[in-house]
């Protein structure tokens, strides 16, 4: 899977590009947009909209979303090139929560620069954010790959409730953090999880389905597969997280203590409350609690959760995912191609044994 990103990822930037121009001009918003009822501003949405999208695609990322789109359509037994610019739905609407996370979690750091709110504003940002769950729907209103309105309109429906998922998650882990002390469950967490990380990844998977006319049984079944691979992505998120504050893995492109400092309520959180004793429970809640903290803090909270063995524990519980995530590939009700299979099994572990 590894060989897959870095052959798709300068193909994927290139497919953003035709769908979204580096540098507009008013043929490229009229293309897209219509014609406009009195003008267009070009140099306006050049600096509100293109140059903040940008910014962040320019700074890396692994395009997995994309990518993982487009070895689904291979492993369905169709041309993935063919489908190219769908690839770019997932990729472009997973870039704009990055940014609205970002003004919402009040972060600092995004791939190892200044968030986009700090460099462009937060009105510029937000705008942008929100601008990108929308831009991807064009794609499927200029139909590429001639899909037909039926098709589309099984596209639309599925974006449309799974973007509302998202939005549930988001909602819930803002909600989580905000508060000073710990009151979820872990299953209300892995729900959060579902939502938040999951429906994006789902989007990848029942929009491969759709698009090459599968079956609702079929794209369930994919679905079922990438959300068990998303949420045990987003356990090894929060692992990196707190492994790359110790110094144990690769360039992360976030700040030391990234989720401690935004009271994040992460599995491995939630292990060391159950796991350790009163008092060293209590500090971990104070700690997640405070306003700002001090690197001596974030040190502090980080061993608590390494001696209550919350690190070890999180990543059993992302292997446990993992392997659900392959069986469910394995009793999809469609024979899929072999190599695309094996890099689709390669990624279940991918997502858990990475260090970046």
């Amino acid at each position: 899977m590894r060989e897959a990103l870095a052959e798709w990822r300068p193909v994927i930037d290139d497919a953003i590009a035709e769908i979204l121009p580096r540098e507009v001009d008013g043929d490229d918003l009229e293309a897209f947009f219509g014609e406009p009822t009195f003008a267009y501003d070009p140099e306006g949405i050049q600096r509100a909209l293109a140059d903040p999208l940008w910014d962040l695609l320019d700074r890396g990322g692994k395009r997995w979303r994309a990518v993982l789109f487009l070895v689904f359509v291979e492993a369905l037994g169709e041309n993935p090139e063919a489908f190219l610019p769908y690839a770019c739905i997932p990729e472009i609407l997973h870039n704009g929560t990055i940014i609205v996370d970002d003004v919402e979690d009040e972060a600092s750091i995004r791939r190892g620069e200044p968030a986009l709110h700090h460099v462009h504003g937060e009105d510029v940002a937000l705008n942008a954010g929100n601008a990108m769950y929308f831009l991807p729907l064009k794609i499927l209103t200029h139909d590429p790959a001639d899909l037909g309105p039926e098709t589309r309109l099984r596209a639309y429906e599925m974006l449309l409730y799974e973007l509302n998922r998202t939005h549930l998650g988001q909602g819930m882990d803002i909600c989580w953090h905000n508060d000073r002390g710990v009151r979820i469950s872990t299953e209300q967490y892995l729900e959060m999880c579902a939502c938040k990380t999951g429906c994006l990844s789902r989007i990848v998977a029942r929009l491969a389905a759709i698009v090459t006319g599968q079956s609702t049984t079929v794209e369930d079944g994919l679905a079922q597969y990438a959300e068990l691979t998303a949420i045990a992505f987003q356990i090894g998120d929060d692992i990196l997280d707190v492994e790359h504050s110790l110094g144990r893995a690769g360039e992360f492109g976030k700040e030391f203590g990234n989720d401690i400092r935004e009271g994040k309520k992460t599995l491995l959180v939630l292990h060391a409350i159950e796991t350790a004793g009163p008092d060293r429970a209590g500090r971990l809640e104070e700690i997640l609690g405070m306003e700002a903290n001090t690197d001596e803090e974030i040190a502090e909270a980080l061993a608590i959760l390494e001696d209550v063995g919350s690190i070890e524990y999180a990543r059993e519980r992302a292997l446990e995912f993992s392997e659900q995530a392959r069986v469910a590939l394995e009793d999809l009700p469609v024979e899929l191609a072999p190599g695309p299979k094996a890099q689709l099994v390669e990624f279940t572990e991918f997502v858990v044994d990475r260090d970046v």
